[in-house]
């Protein structure tokens, strides 16, 4: 620590260490109810502490996920809060979440979900462009051994490694296409193979 982040520190001790004094002589005659009105405040802070560190667990805890329907040969995504259909397929025995993009052509894989996917990133080679609405970025083709959604499951697919910063994978119409039926209807995505 430098000395003026100690000096920080002695001023914020002494700071809540005059507050407390104060709260406890303000309120000498009912100490106890004070007490506890305090380690009220304690609980509903550590309270919130933990709900903010456990957000993403209660989120998918309370998110519905893609049900598959493989009697009928189906399967079906509901819509997400933000308006979107996620899906995450297995792609070489990895679990790997997309967003359904019918914009785009191509799979297109960030740069760490092709690492998890268990591409091998020396050996890929950036030859092709795509136009983002970020601008042009480099994109490299990566054949993939596997692509299973649910029990179905496609082998030898190629999907686009893409060098720029994305918030997550792709899943376009390359793949989509494989599908015999793609319906939306009651806020939630369909297929049918």
């Amino acid at each position: 620590m430098e000395s003026w982040d100690i000096g920080r520190l002695v001023y914020l001790v002494l700071l809540g260490t005059v507050l407390i004094g104060w709260v406890f002589v303000q309120n000498r005659q009912s100490l106890g109810k004070t007490l506890q009105q305090i380690m009220a405040w304690v609980f509903i802070f550590l309270g919130m502490i933990a709900a903010v560190g456990l957000w993403d667990d209660i989120r998918q805890t309370v998110q519905s996920t893609q049900a598959v329907l493989a009697d009928q040969g189906q399967i079906e995504v509901p819509r997400a809060p933000d308006g979107h259909y996620y899906l995450t397929l297995s792609i070489n025995d990895t679990p790997i979440r997309f967003v359904v993009d019918t914009g785009a052509t191509q799979m297109v894989l960030t740069q760490q979900d092709a690492r998890r996917a268990g591409i091998d990133m020396d050996r890929l080679i950036y030859s092709g462009r795509a136009l983002t609405a970020n601008g042009e970025v480099r994109t490299a083709p990566a054949q993939l051994d596997t692509v299973q959604l649910g029990p179905f499951a496609d082998n030898g697919l190629t999907a686009w490694v893409n060098d720029g910063d994305m918030a997550g994978s792709l899943l376009g119409m390359d793949y989509l296409q494989r599908w015999s039926r793609i319906e939306i209807a009651d806020n939630a995505l369909l297929l049918t193979r």
